[in-house]
């Protein structure tokens, strides 16, 4: 190996030559040395460069930069192959990396849960080699520090994604992961998939009521339907439950990208509030007496600690109070303490019950007026998010049906809710182009429970008003819920099973915590660009000298 300048031109960049070494020169160059040793030789020792026959192997390696360029005896030698980037995601070059001439998928470690990062040795020169790419692209190798960030900005969701549930990606937006690469199925399964469990459980209770309500006994009803959707409701429960546990273990990254999701953080509370559901449309003949208290403990208790928190963000402010990240969905964490009070109720605990109705209700004309009225200072509410606007019947209705539970008669505070829920409900139905035009998700299962707990609340207006048009509303809308589940049923069995397009690559939580924008070049004036001129000439006059006389 010698050392050598590979243009007179360049005195900056220097190139070691790196070869075969032929038998002859071995010989040359042990024979050197051992004289060496000897002390034959005082004068400095030169190796010279001897006739070098047919070569299958030369390479340069830059010592100031250590890249290395291969020598090859083609006409495009000095052509550099350089990797495009497809501009869709930072997870690999066209959703791959090439090392030793193999394709390597794209890097998911980046959500992965960080106690398990140190496990992966294997992938170190492989995070390595695309932290040096992502320097040569944008000129900076922080963007994983500023883009996996758990507090991404309330506002940043709202400006970067679009859809029914904020799940799509703006064309203009670029992401973490690959677009076009199928990713791992936890990070695919989102948590609006307890969604189904909450559509599943509240028709467990709407059944039971038509069941056992006296407005409805003309129609003979088995109980065996709520026995077989209550079965049903806890299976779904619990494999969903499994799974994001999983999520929780493998991906935790992606889990706190979903609780800052302005939406997605409202299904947290869909777990506890789908167990209370579970507990109040229990069959008769599973659970014949009263439920123990240590239940409502059990599925309020994580509830109530998530309130607080969610609650106080609202109350304190900053980048995520409510007039930030208000939208129909959040809804969902005031329906819980509805549902929780009428469990109280149910197990004996009245003042519980009494406390969490006032909670829930302060709350809900809170959300109920800020969703009406923005704020100027508050994100557009996207045109996708019309669906969503169904969780608006949520709300009064569970109010109606938790009041009658508390004090047992429909009077004029429950009756009030009622029609606030039905008028809200007949606005919605008469527009149906809001539902129209959006792709089929886990997410729109949320939907059917609204029109399951209006359903109820009428029933229970039917019981205490008693007429031929409180009976067919209660048993129309409570048809249009049943449909609207079956429908959905077949719909997800077909997706899973038959198209196995259900869980498609969760976008929105792989989003850049600021938006990329390319750097504009500074714009030089005239007297820079002469002074830098002048520098370059000078430079380059004292660099020819220097050679010259060396």
């Amino acid at each position: 190996m010698d050392t050598r300048a590979t243009s007179p031109n360049s005195m900056e960049t220097h190139f070691v030559d790196i070869h075969e070494v032929l038998p002859e020169e071995e010989e040359e160059i042990t024979r050197v040395e051992d004289k060496a040793k000897k002390g034959m030789m005082n004068k400095p020792i030169r190796v010279r460069d001897a006739k070098r026959t047919h070569r299958n192997f030369s390479r340069q390696v830059s010592l100031e930069t250590g890249f290395s360029v291969l020598n090859r005896e083609s006409k495009a030698k000095d052509e550099r192959k350089v990797l495009p980037r497809s501009g869709r995601s930072f997870g690999g070059f066209d959703s791959t990396i090439r090392i030793g001439g193999e394709a390597r998928k794209g890097d998911f470690s980046i959500f992965k849960t960080k106690s398990t990062l140190s496990k992966q040795n294997s992938l170190m020169p492989t995070r390595k080699e695309k932290e040096m790419e992502s320097q040569r692209i944008d000129g900076s190798g922080r963007h994983d520090d500023e883009s996996v960030n758990k507090s991404v900005p309330a506002g940043r969701y709202f400006a970067a994604l679009r859809g029914p549930e904020l799940d799509q990606v703006k064309d203009y937006e670029d992401i973490l992961l690959p677009k076009d690469e199928k990713w791992p199925f936890l990070l695919r399964f989102p948590i609006g998939c307890f969604g189904i469990c909450l559509g599943l459980s509240s028709q467990a209770v709407l059944w039971r009521a038509l069941a056992t309500s006296p407005a409805t006994e003309f129609l003979h009803i088995t109980p065996f339907i709520n026995l077989a959707l209550w079965l049903l409701a806890v299976a779904v429960l619990i494999s969903v439950s499994f799974t994001y546990i999983l999520k929780c273990i493998f991906y935790f990254e992606a889990v706190k990208r979903e609780y800052f999701h302005p939406v997605r953080v409202n299904f947290f509370f869909a777990p506890w509030v789908v167990c209370m559901f579970l507990a109040i449309g229990a069959p008769p003949m599973l659970a014949p007496g009263s439920l123990h208290p240590a239940i409502w403990c059990a599925f309020m208790g994580p509830y109530f600690l998530l309130e607080l928190k969610i609650y106080g963000q609202w109350l304190s402010g900053g980048k995520r109070r409510l007039c930030k990240v208000a939208n129909p969905s959040t809804h969902l964490s005031v329906v819980g303490n509805f549902v929780g009070s009428i469990l109280a109720s149910k197990v004996g605990w009245q003042e519980a019950a009494k406390f969490l109705w006032a909670v829930g209700f302060a709350h809900y004309l809170v959300v109920f007026v800020t969703l009406y009225q923005r704020l100027p200072t508050s994100e557009a509410l996207p045109k996708e998010l019309h669906p969503v606007y169904s969780m608006f019947i949520a709300a009064p209705s569970a109010a109606s049906i938790a009041w009658v539970t508390i004090y047992g008669e429909f009077d004029g505070l429950s009756r009030t809710c009622f029609f606030i829920a039905l008028f809200l409900y007949i606005s919605l139905v008469v527009r149906i182009n809001f539902f129209t035009g959006f792709r089929f998700s886990v997410a729109w299962w949320s939907y059917t429970f609204p029109m399951t707990t209006a359903s109820v609340a009428t029933i229970k207006y039917a019981e205490h008003v008693p007429s031929t048009i409180s009976k067919g509303l209660a048993l129309s809308l409570s048809f249009m819920s049943s449909t609207m589940v079956c429908v959905l049923f077949v719909s997800t069995f077909l997706h899973a099973f038959v198209w196995h397009t259900l869980f498609p690559n969760d976008l929105a939580i792989a989003i850049t915590k600021r938006r990329l924008v390319k750097e504009k070049k500074p714009f030089k004036r005239a007297y820079d660009i002469r002074r830098w001129t002048k520098q370059a000439l000078t430079k380059h006059n004292s660099e020819n000298k220097d050679f010259g006389g060396n």
